[in-house]
């Protein structure tokens, strides 16, 4: 017995004569463009759904669009991250554009092949978050496609940027800790290896935050930093190396959620409790940070809205390649849970 011969492709053509519309009318369906009519557009919808009507990514790359965007995510285990993503999916729901990841593993060679891979691939337009990569990489990466920098502070005329106000955001959790009458309060952060982009990177200015916060409220002798990384190992390494201080901190604010996590299991596996022994505050509000068993106080910088803002300046950017750069700084909130408490006695 045969095979049966496979199915032919819908095309563009098959819609048009289902909806009883031009190939044209389509077209500026497919595209959202002016032009077309609620009633249009109703009648081509209706027409490509009945249809299964998918289009061509080869076919629409040949014409200049492939409709889809690439999105780069450092670390895939960060919880935060998805809630970017779910922002920028969120926007692209009523659009012809679908979302591509690669994993850019914090790491500026790892970068390269993901963004050199979108490029190949005639996308419309990328997302980079938190990248580590060089200002002249991520220029050479605009250059060839509109590209929008999440958590990059500093600005160029190729791309543009959304980020959190990272130093209020640390203020904001000083300011807490100390309001709750904590002294010792140290900071974990995230070690930076190349001093050429220290200045743009969320971390460096988080820590930059806490310094000038502590020194405002008169608490410079005790600032302690201690450099790790952004993962819950980092938090775990962290608050080892603080709980054997001769005179350990009462309180601890990690650089993010996934950093408080492993402060959390340090602080439990020695015995001591939070926020009886040690208070702790992040960095992101991400979803389990409001998990019941865990109400870890935190920074919320508004994943979803980042996310937002990235379409929205990519659209804007794929529609004149040559506007001039935009910033968007988001200001960040304090979310007190059960984690900080005042120091015991």
């Amino acid at each position: 017995m045969e095979p049966p011969a496979p199915r032919r492709r819908v095309t563009i053509v098959d819609v048009a004569r289902h909806a009883q519309v031009s190939t044209t009318a389509v077209s500026k369906v497919l595209r959202n463009a002016y032009g077309a009519s609620p009633e249009m557009r109703a009648k081509v919808r209706r027409a490509i759904d009945e249809l299964g009507y998918r289009p061509h990514a080869g076919a629409r790359a040949l014409r200049g669009q492939t409709y889809t965007i690439g999105v780069m995510l450092p670390d895939i285990r960060n919880p935060f991250f998805p809630e970017i993503l779910d922002g920028i999916t969120g926007s692209l729901e009523d659009t012809e554009y679908q979302v591509l990841l690669g994993p850019g593993c914090n790491g500026e060679k790892a970068e390269a092949r993901v963004t050199e891979a979108m490029i190949d691939r005639g996308m419309d337009g990328i997302v980079l978050v938190a990248p580590v990569s060089s200002r002249a990489r991520l220029e050479q990466v605009a250059s060839a496609v509109p590209t929008v920098v999440i958590g990059r502070h500093g600005s160029s005329s190729l791309y543009d940027t959304v980020t959190d106000d990272d130093i209020e955001g640390a203020s904001l959790v000083v300011g807490h800790l100390a309001g709750l009458g904590h002294r010792r309060i140290a900071h974990i952060d995230h070690h930076e290896t190349d001093p050429a982009r220290l200045a743009e990177m969320p971390n460096a200015r988080r820590a930059d935050g806490y310094r000038q916060a502590m020194r405002a409220h008169g608490l410079e002798e005790s600032i302690d930093v201690v450099s790790t990384s952004y993962t819950q190992e980092g938090g775990y390494e962290g608050a080892k190396r603080l709980l054997t201080r001769p005179h350990r901190p009462t309180a601890v604010f990690a650089g993010a959620d996934v950093v408080a996590m492993g402060v959390l299991e340090a602080v439990g596996e020695a015995g001591l409790t939070v926020p009886g022994d040690l208070s702790v505050a992040g960095y992101d509000n991400t979803t389990f940070a409001a998990f019941g068993p865990i109400s870890l106080t935190s920074v919320d910088q508004a994943g979803h809205e980042m996310g937002r803002n990235a379409v929205r300046l990519l659209l804007d950017r794929i529609a004149d390649r040559h506007r001039p750069s935009s910033r968007v700084m988001l200001s960040p909130t304090l979310v007190p849970r059960r984690t900080t408490a005042p120091p015991s006695s």
